[in-house]
């Protein structure tokens, strides 16, 4: 029955929901990136390079032949990859920099919390105090 309760718990603070869009935002952008490789970055790579179609490279291991399918390193479809990791980490990287300078802004524009001094600190203060004193 506990764990039921933790979960209701979890998932009525937002954390489930936040989990969830976060999901679904993140591969939806991951889509948006490849495309991006696909369409637009891919082709200028290959401009540069002089027409190399990353896609298509793979180093053969084994020729296809008769019974026997083809083994090969698709080392294109790596590179292509890569370059996704790359631009995802990028942007990742950004937004959580966004954030922290958001968040330092924040912190530096609210006031320091004046220290709430109890009962007790103020008695031995005062004791301190005393001590102080009578050692003088």
């Amino acid at each position: 029955m506990g764990v039921i309760k933790e979960f209701k718990e979890f998932a009525i603070r937002g954390n489930l929901v936040d989990l969830a869009v976060a999901f679904v935002m993140g591969g939806a952008f991951g889509k948006i990136v490849s495309s991006f490789v696909d369409g637009m970055v891919m082709p200028l790579v290959g401009m540069i390079t002089g027409g190399v179609d990353f896609s298509d490279k793979k180093l053969v291991l084994q020729k296809a032949g008769e019974g026997v399918t083809e083994v090969a390193v698709q080392y294109g479809q790596f590179v292509t990859s890569v370059i996704d990791l790359l631009i995802v980490s990028m942007a990742v990287f950004l937004i959580v920099k966004a954030i922290n300078r958001l968040k330092r802004e924040q912190k530096a524009s609210t006031p320091p919390a004046v220290p709430v001094v109890s009962n007790e600190e103020k008695l031995l203060t005062e004791i301190r105090d005393l001590l102080r004193k009578n050692q003088s």
